[in-house]
């Protein structure tokens, strides 16, 4: 008797929150729009679709037509519409709450667009908790999809993959299939024949297994060189289409829900937390990350049963790798918290839905995709999380409460306060613990988070682009040349071998074709901070100016004060006022002198024009005179990267500079800055007249595109030379007056 097996197909398509709309409209046109089409040619080939709530959104306003392609696909039944977290959050980072409330929506929104509840549930980036089996069940779903990595974890041997397993928590049971990394790999990097025969060699007499493949809908057209492969030149998916079909006497396609119909799960098994294998190592600490990445190389590239028992990072990690990610994830909790105190009203309608938007996952990780680093996303997400605590604040205010003020919070859930200042116009976070520095500052109506700006840090795959730019070096060399270095000990020996092998005219068998830059010369631009990028932050440099805006840049200055990052005391603890004060010391040559810093910091103005003052007071404590240059760090960021012309800064005299070019003016006694698209103007004034200094702060990040420098914001120094006798102090002031024009809540209640 002829052996059969079946194939589910699941196709993820996501877009994030806050991504560009010509970005999604590229992607639609070579990856979503093909297959839509591929299957309206292909009726006898059947799989599951997963659309994220943004991802339909675009669509239902910009591709409608796309709506009525997939309508008619579930109503043939050719196509199982699958569901999971409207805006793909991570669930398990959301309270539960918020994860019901994802589901729920998303299931609802496909019941109106398809006329049916989805039976299963994709899982955001297949982040896995034990506690997601009682999440999903409980919201109506019956199925998800987990990587074969997961199932590795749980002692799930290899051809056990090939069936659907059953696991419960909470007295709710949930059915699993796993994503089989052969079919992965295979689909659609692979010759289609080769799928083909990998599929034939699990075929049985009785038919009882089902190859899962669940991935990303992109990698059909959307990911560098797919589209010829795929569509245009190649053709791949509709040869592999009319292979299935032409096959079918023994290969069926099949739907998940379709599948367990037919065969429900038999084997019971409980999955440890887990994500796919890439998530677990760009988790990692980055000196870490190549040795496990290494190991499991070469254990699979020998065969190895150990390989099936290495296990990378947990996904939450990312909120200790991070502060930023920290600091995002922990400002959702309080917008959460805040929006589910709202009572019922369409105000409440409006914060939930913002709160949904602001955890959608994108922007809580980094990995090959730019997670955290991609600016415009990142502020994005923050403008939502701001939003829907605005609204909820507001409530409270009109019902007669008292949201606002001053008070002492952990707000990073770091066991050690922080001071929280709300009000109608902006909310600030003063880290005490580090530099008593300002960690946000978010403007309400404009719903711009001001202080977002990401440290420039160390990641594994820097290691990378180094040595990328080091063999178009070398491949530069002549063979001559190149063997001196060699025998001088300047480059390792395989470097004369690639520098031969350029000479004869050969492409380089090296990390060239491995790594792909949007810009040569990348690896110049690694440069690490040495602390967070906050504002407020206090230096003590050498006293002759001499500190060049290249050395600030490259993070090489001389500090000679231990105030940047330090414990501030607190002292004064009001509603419009905060005062902090650290004793600690300035070195010069090997010699402590004690300082006392104390600051300063008001706030006060309305809710269009809130105003935000530092006075930053320097005590000599002493036996005697010191001297140093003072500068009081500020890291704004008003999406001015690629010279965005909405973006300035303004001098006295009216001139405008962008924010991504370093800029210097000897004495001004003011600056203004902002970003006339988004409505926001700052104007800062300088008491006394100080040197400013501004350039700004880029990173170099991956990207399934190639290597990038990414703007992250900008840095603006107010520099004074200071000169103290003995029990001597001055104070220094800066007084930013924020002015925006638009107010997005009562655009959108209007």
């Amino acid at each position: 008797m002829a052996g059969r097996v079946s194939l589910a197909l699941v196709i993820h398509n996501h877009q994030p929150v806050g991504n560009f709309g010509w970005v999604i409209a590229d992607v639609y046109e070579h990856a979503y729009s093909p297959m839509l089409e591929a299957l309206e040619r292909h009726p006898g080939i059947r799989l599951g679709l997963h659309y994220t709530g943004p991802l339909l959104q675009w669509m239902a306003e910009n591709r409608p037509e796309a709506i009525g392609q997939i309508r008619r696909l579930v109503e043939r039944g050719q196509v199982e519409i699958v569901g999971g977290g409207f805006y793909e959050p991570i669930l398990v980072t959301l309270p539960d709450r918020d994860r019901h409330g994802q589901l729920i929506r998303m299931r609802d929104e496909l019941e109106g667009l398809f006329g049916g509840r989805p039976a299963g549930a994709w899982l955001a980036e297949r982040v896995w908790e034990p506690s997601l089996a009682y999440d999903l069940a409980a919201a109506g779903y019956e199925w998800t999809v987990l990587d074969d990595n997961h199932l590795r974890a749980a002692s799930i041997r290899e051809d056990e993959m090939w069936a659907p397993l059953t696991t419960d928590d909470r007295g709710r049971r949930l059915t699993v299939f796993g994503t089989e990394q052969g079919l992965r790999y295979r689909i659609p990097f692979r010759p289609v024949e080769e799928v083909i025969s990998y599929l034939r060699e699990r075929t049985t007499p009785d038919g009882r297994f089902v190859g899962m493949m669940g991935d990303d809908g992109e990698k059909f057209g959307a990911w560098p060189g797919t589209f010829d492969y795929c569509w245009s030149r190649e053709h791949w998916v509709d040869r592999l289409f009319e292979a299935l079909e032409r096959e079918s006497g023994w290969l069926s396609t099949v739907t998940p829900s379709e599948w367990l119909k037919r065969r429900p799960p038999t084997t019971r098994v409980y999955f440890p937390t887990a994500s796919y294998v890439e998530m677990t190592e760009w988790v990692l600490p980055p000196d870490e990350m190549p040795v496990f990445a290494g190991l499991l190389e070469r254990a699979r590239e020998r065969g190895l049963p150990e390989a099936r028992f290495l296990r990378g990072g947990f996904w939450r990690n990312y909120a200790a790798r991070y502060r930023e990610v920290n600091d995002l994830h922990k400002q959702m909790l309080r917008a959460s918290e805040k929006v589910d105190a709202m009572p019922d009203g369409p105000t409440v309608s409006r914060a939930l839905d913002h709160l949904y938007q602001g955890q959608s996952n994108d922007c809580y990780w980094h990995g090959l995709f730019g997670g955290i680093y991609i600016v415009h996303m990142r502020m994005a997400t923050l403008s939502h999380l701001i939003a829907a605590e605005d609204l909820a604040d507001a409530v409270v205010a009109a019902a007669g409460g008292r949201p606002f003020g001053a008070r002492l919070a952990d707000t990073d859930l770091d066991a050690i306060d922080e001071v929280l200042v709300t009000s109608p116009g902006q909310t600030v976070v003063v880290d005490l613990n580090e530099g008593a520095a300002i960690s946000a500052w978010d403007l309400r109506a404009s719903r711009v988070a001001l202080g977002s700006v990401l440290r420039r840090r160390p990641e594994a795959y820097h290691q990378r682009l180094v040595d990328h730019d080091r063999a178009a070096e070398v491949a530069a060399l002549g063979k001559t040349e190149a063997e001196a270095l060699v025998e001088e000990g300047v480059l390792p020996g395989g470097h004369a071998a690639a520098a031969a092998t350029a000479a004869a005219g050969e492409a380089p068998s090296s990390i060239h074709d491995i790594v792909n830059v949007k810009e040569q010369g990348l690896a110049a631009f690694l440069r690490y901070d040495r602390h967070e990028r906050r504002s407020g932050l206090v230096h003590l440099l050498p006293a002759d100016g001499a500190t060049s805006v290249e050395q600030l840049v490259a993070a090489t200055y001389e500090e000679l004060g231990d105030f940047v990052d330090g414990a501030y005391e607190l002292e004064t603890l009001t509603p419009d006022r905060v005062s902090v004060r650290r004793l600690g010391s300035l070195t010069v040559d090997g010699a402590a002198t004690p300082v006392a810093v104390e600051k300063t910091f008001r706030f006060g103005g309305s809710r269009l024009k809130p105003a935000l003052e530092l006075a930053t007071t320097v005590e000599n404590r002493g036996p005697a005179p010191i001297a140093f240059e003072l500068a009081v760090e500020w890291n704004v960021n008003l999406l001015g990267g690629g010279h965005n012309p909405a973006a300035y800064y303004e001098t006295a005299d009216g001139e405008r500079a962008p924010h991504d070019v370093t800029g210097e003016v000897p004495s001004a006694a003011r600056l203004a800055f902002g970003n006339d698209y988004e409505g926001v103007g700052v104007d800062a004034s300088i008491e006394p007249a100080a040197r400013l200094t501004w350039y700004p702060v880029e990173t170099v990040s991956n990207s399934e595109g190639g290597f990038e420098r990414v703007y992250q914001g900008s840095s603006l120094l107010l520099r004074w030379p200071v000169s103290l006798a003995p029990g001597e102090h001055a104070t220094f002031t800066v007084s930013l007056a924020a002015s925006q024009t638009i107010d997005h809540s009562a655009d959108e209640a209007g």
